[in-house]
């Protein structure tokens, strides 16, 4: 009997192996899209949903969000991406007032008060770092982060080889001033945050993506399975189109299964 629990769990470890592969396949092949991507195909947005702006993250580019961002739309929300240089790599702070500007520019021609964001990864920060230090709260009614290092993740090093001038290398290492900064900052009223985690993410673990008065959801998927699987786009959806709860309240970790 033991020996058949081996060979099914490790059955299990190389099915998951090969899901994990499959899923950053798809995810480079997006990236690689770059920045001049073309928009999903225009969809008339729910009724009373504001539109939601997706920030790509580390070392990525606008065509990485292209999936998530075609299921969203799918889902009766508008959609909205914008490009942080050549690939993601810069100050996070410069990235946030990026972010701002082109929100503010929304927001004048549009009559618009408030949008939702959700970040990937590094994306998360960015709009973390919008809402608690540049008066995003005023624009921002949602934030939801996926696979966003609030604690920070060692795996920023492997930036040091392929953007070796990039600040967010080390804004991203654990205990970063940076970091320290942010954490605080506390989270504003009025603005719902919810951290999305995958449970086999290795480049995000679990429990760098906590953070306190957040609500918490683990998904089983990986790092860029969070933004090639359809079922984790249907749980963005799911948040987006909630009602926007008190965001002065803790709420406890969230499981979330098939």
């Amino acid at each position: 009997m033991r020996l058949l629990d081996w060979v099914s769990s490790g059955a299990a470890f190389l099915g998951r192996g090969a899901q994990d592969s499959g899923r950053a396949a798809r995810f480079v092949r997006h990236t690689l899209r770059g920045n001049r991507v073309a928009p999903p195909l225009a969809r008339k947005p729910a009724q009373n949903q504001p539109p939601v702006l997706l920030i790509h993250g580390y070392l990525a580019t606008r065509g990485s969000l292209h999936l998530l961002q075609e299921r969203l739309s799918r889902l009766g929300h508008l959609v909205l991406t914008y490009r942080l240089g050549l690939v993601h790599s810069g100050d996070i702070c410069e990235s946030a007032a990026r972010i701002a500007a082109k929100i503010e520019s929304i927001a004048a021609q549009s009559h618009l008060e408030r949008m939702d964001i959700v970040g990937h990864s590094m994306g998360g920060l960015v709009g973390l770092y919008y809402i608690k230090r540049m008066g995003g709260r005023h624009r921002v009614r949602k934030l939801v982060m996926l696979g966003t290092p609030a604690t920070g993740t060692w795996s920023a090093l492997l930036g040091v080889a392929l953007a070796p001038l990039g600040r967010a290398t080390l804004q991203l290492l654990p205990d970063s001033a940076f970091l320290r900064d942010l954490d605080e900052a506390a989270l504003p009223d009025g603005v719902e945050v919810v951290s999305v985690a995958g449970a086999h993410d290795r480049l995000a673990p679990p429990t760098t993506t906590r953070l306190r008065g957040v609500r918490h959801i683990c998904l089983p998927t990986n790092h860029a399975g969070l933004l090639v699987d359809a079922q984790v786009a249907r749980a963005v959806g799911e948040i987006l189109a909630s009602p926007a709860s008190d965001s002065s309240e803790a709420t406890a970790t969230t499981p979330h299964r098939r």
